[in-house]
């Protein structure tokens, strides 16, 4: 079976718009985030999330080792968090919680105005690059914001659309 080329894969993902999210982990191994926009839901019986992170990264070896995680998904007004979780100011301070407000979960730290999905590991599977880990949600802190949007290499904003009316809707 023939597989996509590669390149006209990347092109068509930079044109699905995600969540910013950072997934933050706490634990035996230590406490570790990192910004990650492969977050899903996956099912509410029971209440379940999955997140993709890559194989061997920091993140995945300490989420894996604490069999614990948050994600936190991100308000609008939180791109300097998002690339502080991405590692982009990493060679100017190695700690990314430094300065970030957050309050302790049994999971990972839940970052302030952040809607926080507080989990525990349910399941692992390794695919390519990647492993997927389904969290089972024991917690969640919904603050209501609008999320912060990634797409094509930049943040955005959701706004909402004015629902068609009836009429338009049939033609």
């Amino acid at each position: 079976m023939k597989m996509a080329d590669r390149d006209a894969f990347i092109a068509a993902m930079r044109q699905v718009a995600s969540s910013v999210t950072v997934v933050t982990t706490d634990g035996p191994a230590g406490a570790a985030g990192a910004t990650v926009s492969a977050f899903s839901s996956l099912s509410a019986d029971p209440p379940s999330v999955l997140v993709c992170l890559r194989s061997g990264s920091r993140i995945a070896r300490a989420v894996t080792a604490n069999e614990a995680f948050c994600v936190n998904v991100l308000p609008e007004h939180a791109s300097g968090t998002a690339q502080t979780f991405a590692g982009h100011l990493d060679h100017l301070c190695d700690d990314r919680f430094q300065g970030i407000a957050l309050t302790s979960s049994r999971s990972g730290p839940v970052l302030d105005g952040a809607t926080a999905f507080i989990c525990t590991v349910g399941n692992t599977l390794v695919h390519g690059t990647h492993t997927i880990i389904v969290g089972n949600a024991m917690d969640i802190q919904n603050t209501g914001l609008r999320p912060l949007t990634y797409m094509d290499g930049a943040f955005h904003a959701v706004r909402p659309q004015q629902p068609l009316s009836g009429e338009q809707q049939c033609r």
